[in-house]
């Protein structure tokens, strides 16, 4: 298709403002490799928050919506709205642990925590594992939706799309660090949200859908409005809900999700000013990704069921689109390639900010990891400042080079989105009790980490497609997580001095650190005065209040939409007493936090 000059005119414009934070930006991020990781941990709340949630609003989520949506229907979308309670326990029990911690990485936590050299090989390897491999993998579903769009909207090749995407966000990324990144994702989420609400109601009224009336009495359509799954129909039922809402949203680990937090979202709690910043970042973060953004791109992907009811009439309207990649997920481009001038220009460029705003945040994390937790803990400890900028910058630049030859191979944001659940299941309640719980150690770690990743090969690549996708996901949380409780118990525990000075640093809720409290009582280390109460109860009710309230504003909002006036009104009344509950459990959980 072809863009008007006002089009090119944005998109451009785009590119420049981008730029220019950069550069702006880059003499303070190189003073030292802290401020270009943690931006001198001085980041208020609410630029935080906002960063996590354009972090999150990547290329490739509506995409990855639109798959859902146009096969599961709305209620589909359960597979990633259960990962809110794995979100909001991070905010009012984990988030104040990890800014406390005052470590520079969330890998760091590993020789904290543990002792020895099994705790700096587990330390070293993920910070390959996960800093290059596994965010390669992340950055190149991002990348896969920049294709797509680019090859519909644009008409370019998917290397093309690649060397355009990519150029700018690791000019940007290696120039200002993450104190650059978070304030272009301020700049790029405002961009993104204004695009694809504005394209969302333009699309809803294009003559081929006829306006919300038309669309929600479509035979199609119809079907898939339900925010709930058939009760009656247990294989909707079961993978779709009971799985993700009972099993999923503890036991996996998943970017940008991690039980216990982890990745990014910890990245942005250690740069926050102090614990209460962390967690109103995340907080924020948790109301906006959840209860604010999903409607456009369902409504987005509930108009394209009725301009493209299948995958046929997709390679119709782009036959010069490369077969592999003509997906459920590519009709939420093609219903962008209906928006008028102008708009257009503003969409697309919303989109290059949503892939830009996530990629580099992985560009960023995964270079804190090779240059904090691998090159300068295990190469070089006195690697001078400049040194190790540098370093991260070179680092931004090889994982784009990789991440794009990766993109190239990979077919549809679905796919890509189950094999992370697969490499993460059975690892999540670890991530939840470590701080919890003195007994687990290094090994129950590295036992989880392999056999997830074992149980994913043989689940995924040797056995594709013998077994339903929630099946593989319970055997592989089953057979992890099993596996890692046997190890705990027959391998020694940490040394007592190691986990005497993490209860120390951390004060987490004593229950499960009782052996190490009463033997630093015997040994004259602790008194009854240095054991803090725990406030585990207070947080759990906090996350359960959130975790409704947020949850009512979502159906509020499609309520709303729907035209269903009665239940969008009990929906709102919940909504807003929820709110009002946990504001008052705010004020008291910061006022014990205060004692």
């Amino acid at each position: 298709m072809n863009l008007a000059g006002l089009d090119w005119g944005i998109i451009g414009a785009f590119f420049v403002i981008s730029l220019a934070i950069g550069l702006i930006v880059s003499r303070q991020s190189g003073k030292n490799y802290k401020e270009f990781f943690l931006s001198g941990r001085g980041m208020p709340w609410w630029l935080l928050g906002i960063s996590m949630v354009a972090t999150t609003f990547s290329a490739d989520t509506p995409n990855l919506v639109t798959d859902i949506v146009r096969n599961n229907g709305v209620a589909g979308n359960w597979v990633w709205w259960a990962f809110l309670l794995t979100g909001m326990l991070t905010v009012f029990v984990y988030a104040r642990l990890w800014r406390r911690s005052g470590i520079m990485t969330d890998l760091e936590f590993y020789e904290l925590r543990y002792h020895g050299k099994t705790a700096a090989f587990l330390r070293g390897f993920r910070a390959i594992y996960l800093g290059v491999f596994f965010n390669i993998m992340i950055m190149a579903t991002v990348t896969l939706a920049a294709i797509k769009i680019g090859g519909v909207m644009l008409g370019l090749s998917p290397l093309q799309t690649v060397l355009i995407a990519s150029a700018v966000t690791v000019v940007y990324t290696s120039l200002g660090g993450l104190r650059g990144v978070i304030l272009t994702d301020f700049f790029q989420f405002i961009l993104a949200m204004v695009g694809i609400i504005w394209a969302a109601v333009v699309i809803v009224n294009l003559p081929e859908v006829g306006g919300l009336d038309k669309l929600f009495s479509h035979e199609e359509v119809r079907t898939k409005l339900h925010l709930l799954p058939d009760f009656n129909d247990s294989s909707q039922l079961i993978p779709l809900f009971i799985l993700p809402l009972a099993v999923q949203w503890w036991s996996v680990w998943y970017p940008g999700a991690e039980p216990g937090g982890g990745g990014y979202i910890v990245q942005r709690m250690l740069s926050a000013k102090d614990e209460k910043n962390a967690v109103g970042a995340t907080l924020l973060f948790n109301i906006a990704h959840y209860a604010l953004r999903p409607w456009p791109w369902i409504l987005i992907a509930l108009a394209s069921i009725i301009v493209f009811p299948d995958l046929e009439s997709l390679r119709q309207a782009f036959p010069n689109i490369n077969e592999q990649v003509v997906k459920d997920d590519l009709a939420f481009p093609a219903m962008l390639t209906y928006l008028p001038s102008g708009l257009l220009g503003l969409v697309i460029a919303s989109l290059i900010a949503a892939f830009m705003s996530t990629l580099s945040t992985h560009l960023n994390w995964g270079a804190s990891y090779i240059v904090h937790d691998f090159y300068r803990r295990f190469i070089n400890e006195k690697a001078s400042e400049k040194t190790l900028v540098r370093l991260g910058r070179w680092s931004t630049v090889g994982l784009m080079v990789l991440t794009a030859l990766f993109a190239l191979v990979l077919e549809n944001a679905l796919q890509a989105f189950n094999i992370l659940l697969q490499i993460g299941a059975g690892t999540g309640l670890i991530f939840i009790l470590r701080w919890f719980w003195w007994r687990i150690n290094a090994y129950s770690e590295i036992a989880a980490m392999v056999v997830s990743f074992l149980m994913a090969i043989y689940l995924e690549i040797l056995h594709p497609g013998e077994l339903a996708s929630h099946t593989k996901l319970l055997l592989g949380v089953g057979v992890t997580t099993a596996s890692w409780l046997i190890v705990t118990f027959i391998t020694p525990p940490t040394d007592h001095k190691t986990l005497l000075s993490f209860y120390q640093l951390i004060k987490p809720s004593p229950g499960g650190w009782r052996p190490v409290i009463e033997q630093g009582k015997a040994e004259g280390e602790l008194t009854e005065a240095d054991v803090v109460p725990g406030k585990l109860p207070m947080e759990i009710s906090a996350m359960v209040i959130a975790c409704f309230t947020v949850y009512a504003a979502l159906f509020a909002t499609g309520f709303w939409i729907y035209g269903n006036t009665t239940s969008a009104i009990i929906a709102t009344v919940v909504a807003a007493v929820g709110a009002s509950l946990l504001m008052v459990f705010w004020r008291r959980l910061n006022a014990l936090r205060q004692v």
